[in-house]
Parts: structure tokens; sequence; C-alpha cells
């Protein structure tokens, strides 16, 4: 099975993210699909050789999390831009935002200040699925702090990559942008 990198080109053009930023985004994610596919024919490799007891393997094994996860997050993140109206409200993510958080209100200030945070990784909307409850999540790096087993709705970058070429060091006005910019039809697609 290969991984391809998803064509995100119809992004170009949004407001509020400049094309040179967009192109910039696209080719480093380019980069996390080629390296989880060449981390995982290394370890293949590796494996048939009976090499699996190496300080490679190991370290091809532990730097796999990191690229795949970067590939995935990407895809989370463009697949959940390019919207330009509102949350419906009355639908599922409503009521499981507002049952989550008490208002919807109260969801979007906690996920903006989790976004504003000073650091580097993504902030990550997720759904427990054993309960249903909403819960947002500061992903450190690509491969730290995933809540296992829970589904990601609503994913934002907030690596300097994502802001800095239009925003400079003003990443609450990155925010500002991402949500004018959130396709919400996507990120209720993905609520159980």
């Amino acid at each position: 099975m290969v991984y391809i990198a998803t064509d995100y080109s119809y992004l170009l053009g949004m407001p509020g993210f400049s094309d040179p930023l967009l192109k910039n985004h696209f080719t480093l994610y380019q980069g996390y699909v080629t390296n989880t596919m060449k981390l995982i024919d290394a370890l293949q490799n590796l494996v048939t050789d009976g090499k699996v007891s190496t300080p490679e393997y190991s370290e091809l094994k532990r730097r796999l999390g990191w690229e795949f996860n970067g590939m995935r997050l990407h895809e989370l993140y463009f697949e959940n831009l390019g919207g330009n109206s509102p949350l419906p409200l009355g639908g599922l993510l409503d009521k499981r935002l507002q049952e989550s958080f008490g208002s919807l209100t109260a969801w979007e200030v906690d996920f903006r200040a989790t976004g504003a945070m000073r650091g580097i990784g993504w902030v990550g909307l997720y759904q427990d699925p054993t309960n249903g409850r909403l819960i947002n999540f500061w992903i450190n790096e690509h491969d730290v702090a995933h809540p296992a087993g829970c589904t990601p709705l609503l994913i934002m970058d907030v690596f300097e990559h994502a802001f800095m070429l239009d925003y400079g060091l003003k990443r609450v006005d990155y925010i500002e942008a991402f949500f004018r910019n959130i396709k919400w039809s996507v990120v209720a697609s993905r609520v159980a």
C-alpha cells in the first residue's frame, strides 16, 4: 500500500492565507508523505534482512510516528479548510459542542486559547468514542499527546510554518483567519 500526497491546490486564493504560504505548506506536507514511504520501505527491508535488533531499526521505527502523523495531521488540517460559512446550528456537531463545553462560545474560547499558547504543535478538537464527549487537545510536535482512541474532528496547525510568512509573530491573527476558513461540513462529517 502506497501513500500519495493529496493535491490541496484548490485552497490557493483562500482569504487570509497567501499563496506562497500555502505552497510552502504543501511542499512540507509532501515531504512527510515521501518520508513516510521511505521509512516504511526501509523498515520492511530491515525486517526482511533480520535486522530488527539493530539501532537503525529502532531509530527508524521511532521516526515513523513523527513522519506519519505529520502526513496525517496535515491532511486533516487542509481538508478542514476552505469553507466560508459559520458553524451550522442544530446539527450533531453543534449539539456535541454544547454538551461538552456548555456553549459554542465556551468551546471557541478554549480552542483559540489552546492555539495561542506558547510553543509549536497542533490544536485538535477530538471526540472520545466511549461517551461522545468533545475535548480540545494540544498536540506537542506530531507524535506526542494524541488522545488514544479519540477521533480528530478539527485540526489547526500552530507550527510557525503555518502562519509566520503571513502573520509574523501574530499567531492570534492567524487563528482568526483559520476560523474564517473552517469547512464545517468536513468537521461535522467526522463527528459520531
